[in-house]
């Protein structure tokens, strides 16, 4: 993926959705857990050293898993390289699952369902698309193949 480093540090300072410090660990063997500020931003998940202001690294959380590794744990995987984890471990188990929910809702793909699911409860209950007042029709965009209403 190609990236403009500067728009990615301006996106880095965007009110988080999340923010918290977690442990972490990278995906490279040896890999020691660290302390780190970790911010969820639209589908973004920046890291960084706590006591910086920019960030270490930042993960596109696309075409990604978010998985339970132990209590107050989960992973990160990306469907092109599963074994490729990063770590994080949360203060309890509850910040631990608001986590995981949030990073899971956070993809593109997640958001592009909603709308078609949503778009599609309202023209079931109106009778009308509620996206065609802004000039947004029936577009592929929108679609999901297979996506039953």
């Amino acid at each position: 993926m190609r990236y403009n480093e500067k728009e990615l540090q301006a996106l880095s300072r965007q009110p988080a959705e999340m923010a918290a410090e977690l442990g972490m660990r990278g995906p490279k063997k040896g890999s020691v857990l660290k302390r780190r500020l970790v911010k969820l931003v639209v589908n973004f998940l920046f890291y960084f050293r706590t006591d910086e202001a920019e960030p270490v690294g930042a993960l596109l959380l696309e075409r990604c898993r978010v998985i339970r590794e132990e209590p107050g744990a989960f992973s990160i995987s990306f469907i092109e390289d599963p074994e490729r984890k990063y770590h994080f471990e949360c203060s309890s188990e509850e910040q631990c699952q608001e986590w995981m929910e949030a990073l899971r809702r956070a993809s593109y793909e997640f958001m592009r369902r909603s709308l078609i699911f949503y778009r599609n409860e309202i023209r079931k209950v109106t009778g009308k698309d509620p996206l065609e007042q802004f000039g947004i029709s029936e577009e592929a965009r929108f679609q999901l193949s297979g996506l039953q209403a």
